[in-house]
């Protein structure tokens, strides 16, 4: 492959909306990618969460394969046991009793909406439609999870946006409050670590206490555990570690191990409005792509894997703490935002690491970790020493 042809391929006829890194990446085993020169990295990027199982797992690839050679594609008019399998092992194992597919985080995110405004009208009528997300919150990039995201950023240029959405800040008991006081709330939307926002965990006092004002007037709590969720935190999903259960969760990344899939786990309540031609997804539910996350399930849920994640974690956090020129540690698990002392920047950061053979991502200020779920004790050793010196050579 000649990487410097594929990347002036790629800039003449791909509309370029991501500023790409000057890789071009080839090949993949366990956390090692190798790009067109035959160079190795150390990823800590995990595609943005999404290669929770690394590079090419041999028992997801292998799932993959021989589905697409059995049966490819049904669409949702019959039935496929990858996809009920999948939900079984998805309401079991987090408490969901229906679960929806379909093929990324912003169509969960687009289900959940659905969803909860159908409750709403299906008990109070029109008019009661509201959805009150958090500042600084990303919850996708179509149209009305584009509008619940809480960053002004992004609503740049792309006006008029939908309407039923208000924003209050994070951590702010009062201004939820005064928020659902207005009587026309049917939902609200949280992310237990603000991803996008630059990696910050909501506080668990704010979230019980957010809880108990949503359940006492009958509005729906929505958690988006897209980045948070399949075991990225230490928990299958973030949410059980504030001590309880949502009504709507919309799940992607991770789940699929690689292909693309979202779902949105449901109550029975919110469930019962949900009824044919109330919602659909020509790709929801694929066969191959259940497959493959099929696998995924059954490995987070060994013994061990999860408690790996955690003790990775803990060593990653620890070691970063005590790195030159880090001056926070934020999110939760193996979700890490680090803030840097000024004047380093994130960006450069990132740069620098990926010339020394380890790949990082940023949020906002921060640079940010994402490394698959499958690291090992060495392999947060390696990451750290070369962070330490691009620190220390940088600062």
């Amino acid at each position: 492959m000649n990487a410097q042809k594929v990347m002036q391929q790629d800039e003449q006829y791909v509309m370029h909306t991501y500023k790409r890194g000057p890789l071009v990446l080839e090949s993949g085993k366990g956390m090692v990618a190798t790009d067109a020169d035959g160079a190795e990295y150390l990823d800590f990027t995990s595609g943005i969460g999404v290669n929770c199982l690394g590079y090419c797992d041999a028992d997801w690839a292998a799932a993959v394969a021989r589905q697409a050679a059995t049966l490819q594609h049904t669409s949702n008019l019959f039935y496929t046991q990858p996809c009920a399998a999948l939900a079984e092992k998805l309401c079991k194992a987090a408490g969901f009793d229906k679960v929806f597919f379909g093929n990324s985080g912003a169509e969960a995110n687009e289900g959940a909406i659905k969803a909860a405004r159908k409750y709403s009208f299906d008990r109070y009528g029109a008019g009661r439609n509201v959805v009150v997300s958090l500042v600084n919150s990303f919850h996708g990039r179509t149209m009305a999870t584009l509008t619940a995201t809480g960053q002004d950023v992004f609503h740049n240029y792309f006006g008029p946006f939908n309407e039923g959405f208000v924003y209050v800040p994070a951590n702010d008991e009062n201004a939820l409050k005064a928020a659902l006081d207005a009587g026309n709330v049917c939902a609200v939307i949280m992310e237990m670590v603000q991803g996008e926002g630059g990696v910050m965990a909501l506080d668990k006092d704010y979230v019980s206490k957010a809880v108990q004002l949503c359940r006492s007037r009958d509005v729906l709590v929505i958690v988006d555990e897209v980045q948070t969720g399949m075991g990225r935190t230490g928990t299958l999903f973030a949410y059980q570690q504030y001590d309880f259960m949502p009504d709507i969760v919309s799940m992607a990344k991770g789940l699929g191990g690689g292909l693309p899939i979202g779902a949105v786990g449901v109550s029975a309540a919110v469930a019962a409005g949900m009824g044919p031609g109330s919602h659909g997804s020509t790709f929801g539910g694929n066969p191959v792509v259940c497959a493959g996350a099929n696998v995924v399930m059954d490995k987070l849920l060994a013994p061990g894997f999860l408690q790996n994640v955690n003790q990775r974690a803990a060593q990653l956090r620890a070691g970063l703490a005590a790195l030159p020129h880090v001056a926070e540690v934020s999110g939760l698990g193996l979700m890490v935002g680090i803030r840097l002392e000024a004047p380093l920047q994130a960006a450069d950061v990132l740069a620098a690491a990926r010339q020394k053979g380890l790949l990082c991502l940023t949020a906002k200020t921060r640079l940010r970790l994402l490394p698959p779920l499958i690291l090992s004790e060495q392999d947060v050793d390696k990451a750290l020493d070369i962070l330490g010196k691009v620190l220390a050579e940088m600062g």
